[in-house]
């Protein structure tokens, strides 16, 4: 605080010493020149005259952040028409009159009423003039100053960013930029030094240095080292002043990264790794890792490794890992303990983006010896050979020995061996194999045109151990024998014209054997010795495994014979030949003058002699179209819907109405009666059927005679039943009946109405009489239970 007091002090003698000697060397104060006109020659000898101003000043200045008790004397305005009678009033106006800037009308100062910033105003631009304090009449024109704010050192320097973060690759040369840190200062440039900075670092060094007038910070240490140290903390100084004593200053902090460089080889933590791998192990499999430790990171610690000598560079492979940086050894080749037990690696790891700048840091690799100890695993038997090949003659007797398989145990043990087939691959059970010594016989004939191949499977086990097993595909060929005879390769079937010429060709035939083609081909053809000088066709061999059948004679007649059978002698070209006879079929038909067929059946001359065959066939069209016209008349008449009885009288009491349209309902009654049923007609005779006409009049039968209306329906129905199954005149079909009986037995009792007629019913219908017209039917019906209890 001292400190800052002392210091605004001396500023402020200095702006007044600046403010004296502006007062001493300035027209500030100047009196006004004389009022007489002041000739100038101009070109050409004009005369030109210049008016001279009653006052000249020039501009004021005032030093700013001043705190003393007393406003300060800016400066002084003086006429030269001014005699001190105090009859001129001077004004002020423009920016800060009257606020921050105040006049003495009769003296002529200005004073600062305030303390002034020259970082918010710089300078403000005022006008006096000198008025008659009487008459406010002007005395001379409005004149302009300017009031400046003198800049003293009051704003401390500022930088950009409170921290800087910058990066240098490791190992840089000395004097290296890092990064510029700028700083600025809110005091005036122009005057003084208050906004001169000099930059100065506090913290970092020795590895960094800046430079005082630009504030570019550089690298002071040579090879600095990222693994050593990554991360610097540098604190730089502006100061302003220019550096000197008594200047204000501000820091910032730069935070500086060295980046990586390749300047480190991989290297391995041990010179022998020590791995172990089973023999059992498939190729591909992982044997163990190895690790070269680089301390670059990203692509300069990349590393890949590769297998340089050793004798099992053959067996093994190593791959890189690039995201845990290790070489991974594989199993390249099978293995064998009883062959080779150890195997020696030498595994080099190199850099795979190396720098030129540091190659003399080189070589960028590393080498290392791997020892890899195969260990010894129970492994199943090994048979000799991938795969076997056997032959075998078809029809060969049960027993014959078709090959033999032969598997080991590759163990130190050397286990006994048993060997099976797998009937999967066996379902007919042709083959056995011998369990102790590998033989593969026979157990059935084999049939080479059944099936030409048999692949099966044979296991080997250890006698000792069944869960090691191996397995070998095993491929039979059943090897060809002439067992089958040729024959026609078609059922064929020749024919012949009536008027075929002597020597014509009339069909080519050729044969087919199911034997191998070296038991086949070429096919000879013949004709029997029997025939050989048949009449009438005769045969001949094309040498191409075909034959030609020709006519021998002309002539030939339906009428006579129309059918021919040729037989023909086919052998094989197989060791010893096999032959078989075959029948050809010939027929003859008759043909036109070009030799087309025309027709091959006898009875051709006699369909001639009467109806052509369209006529025929027209004919039985029309017996088809009569019996569809028939079938479909007896259809409709069967669907009509009439009644199959025809009666002679109806009783209208109770009756079930069949209508074929909604009709009127109960005031409806043409319809049968229901009471029908009960046939009391019957005693006089049978009923006529409209269906049929009956061929003599039935009498019914004595005892058979239908019941008064108070028998029970059952016995009436079963009545009925006998008069239909002993009635001569009814029809061959049943047909519907449909009865008012519900039977008996039933819980809930009978729902129908149609009982009442017949049965004692508890249920009073007279209130059916009170119910209008609508229901007189069934008041007639339902309501003379009393009536009829009195006939009774």
């Amino acid at each position: 605080m001292k400190e800052d007091s002392c210091l605004q002090a001396a500023l402020l003698c200095l702006g007044m010493l600046c403010y004296s000697h502006a007062l001493s060397t300035g027209p500030l104060n100047q009196s006004r020149p004389s009022l007489h006109g002041h000739h100038e020659k101009g070109k050409e000898g004009q005369v030109l005259h210049r008016s001279k101003r009653g006052w000249v000043w020039n501009q004021f200045f005032v030093i700013e952040e001043y705190t003393g008790p007393d406003p300060v004397l800016v400066g002084r305005l003086h006429s030269d028409i001014d005699s001190g009678d105090g009859n001129i009033k001077y004004i002020l106006s423009g920016e800060g009159a009257g606020i921050i800037f105040v006049i003495d009308d009769k003296s002529g100062n200005i004073h600062a009423t305030k303390t002034l910033d020259r970082e918010e105003r710089a300078q403000y631009t005022l006008t006096a003039q000198a008025v008659d304090r009487n008459t406010n009449r002007p005395l001379e024109p409005p004149s302009e100053f300017i009031v400046k704010v003198q800049d003293i050192n009051d704003n401390p320097p500022e930088f950009l960013h409170e921290n800087y973060h910058a990066n240098v690759p490791e190992r840089s040369n000395v004097g290296t930029s890092v990064i510029q840190v700028t700083a600025s200062d809110a005091d005036d440039p122009t005057y003084g030094n208050s906004a001169k900075l000099v930059y100065s670092i506090l913290e970092g060094q020795p590895y960094f240095s800046v430079e005082a007038q630009t504030g570019i910070i550089r690298t002071a240490l040579p090879n600095m080292d990222r693994e050593a140290k990554e991360e610097y903390h540098v604190v730089i100084q502006a100061k302003d002043m220019g550096g000197h004593m008594g200047g204000l200053s501000g820091t910032t902090k730069v935070t500086i990264t060295l980046t990586d460089v390749n300047d480190n080889p991989p290297k391995f933590p041990q010179s022998v790794y020590q791995m172990s791998v089973s023999e059992a192990a498939i190729p591909g499999e992982e044997v163990g890792r190895v690790k070269a430790k680089d301390p670059d990171i990203g692509e300069n610690g990349l590393v890949a490794y590769s297998i340089i000598d050793g004798d099992g560079m053959d067996m093994f492979e190593i791959t890189t890992d690039y995201e845990t940086q290790e070489g991974v050894v594989k199993l390249k080749k099978t293995l064998d303990y009883e062959t080779k037990k150890t195997y020696s690696l030498k595994v080099e790891a190199a850099n795979v983006h190396i720098d030129p700048k540091f190659i003399s840091n080189g070589p960028f690799k590393d080498t290392v010896t791997v020892k890899i100890a195969v260990e010894d695993a129970d492994e199943p038997p090994v048979f000799l050979k991938p795969g076997y090949i056997f032959e075998v003659q078809e029809n060969a007797a049960s027993g014959t020995v078709v090959g033999k398989v032969h598997a080991k145990d590759p163990d130190a043990a050397n286990s006994a061996i048993r060997y099976s087939i797998d009937r999967h691959t066996d379902l007919e059970r042709y083959f056995v194999i011998n369990a102790e010594d590998g033989n593969i016989k026979t157990i059935k004939a084999l049939d080479r045109e059944e099936i030409a191949w048999h692949n099966i499977s044979v296991f080997a086990v250890e006698v000792h151990k069944q869960h090691q097993e191996a397995k070998v595909p095993v491929s039979i060929k059943v090897v060809d024998v002439n067992d089958n005879a040729p024959k026609f390769a078609a059922a064929y079937e020749a024919f012949v014209c009536e008027n075929a010429r002597s020597n014509q060709q009339f069909i080519t035939i050729s044969a087919d054997d199911k034997d191998d083609s070296a038991n086949g081909p070429r096919f000879i053809f013949s004709l029997p010795p029997e025939i050989i000088h048949n009449p009438n066709f005769t045969l001949r061999d094309n040498r191409d495994n075909t034959a030609s059948v020709l006519v021998r004679r002309e002539g030939f007649s339906r009428q006579k014979q129309d059918l021919y059978l040729l037989p023909i002698v086919i052998s094989d070209g197989g060791l010893p030949p096999l032959s078989s006879t075959n029948t050809l079929t010939i027929r003859v038909c008759g043909c036109d003058s070009s030799g087309s067929l025309l027709s091959c059946n006898a009875e051709a001359f006699v369909l001639n002699a009467g109806l052509s065959t369209g006529a025929l066939i027209a004919i039985l069209a029309c017996i088809v179209i009569l019996l569809v016209i028939v079938v479909l008349f007896v259809t409709l008449k069967r669907q009509k819907k009439e009644p199959l009885i025809v009666f002679e009288e109806e009783d209208v009491r109770e009756n079930i109405i069949t209508y074929d349209d909604e009709g009127g309902g109960e005031e409806d009654t043409e319809a049968f009666d229901i009471a029908t049923l009960q046939n009391p007609d019957g005693i006089n005779g049978f009923i006529p059927r409209k269906d049929i006409k009956p061929e003599y009049q039935y009498m019914p039968r004595p005892g058979l005679r239908p019941a008064p209306n108070s028998v029970d329906v059952d016995d009436f129905i079963n009545t009925r039943i006998q008069e239909a199954d002993n009635d001569p005149t009814a029809p061959p079909y049943d047909s519907i009946q449909i009865y008012g009986y519900e039977g008996r037995g039933s819980v809930a009792g009978s729902l129908s109405s149609l009982e009442s007629a017949t049965t004692d019913s508890d249920l009073d219908y007279d209130y059916l009489q009170n119910w209008g017209p609508r229901f007189k039917k069934l008041a007639d019906l339902y309501g003379s239970k009393d009536t009829f209890d009195d006939d009774s």
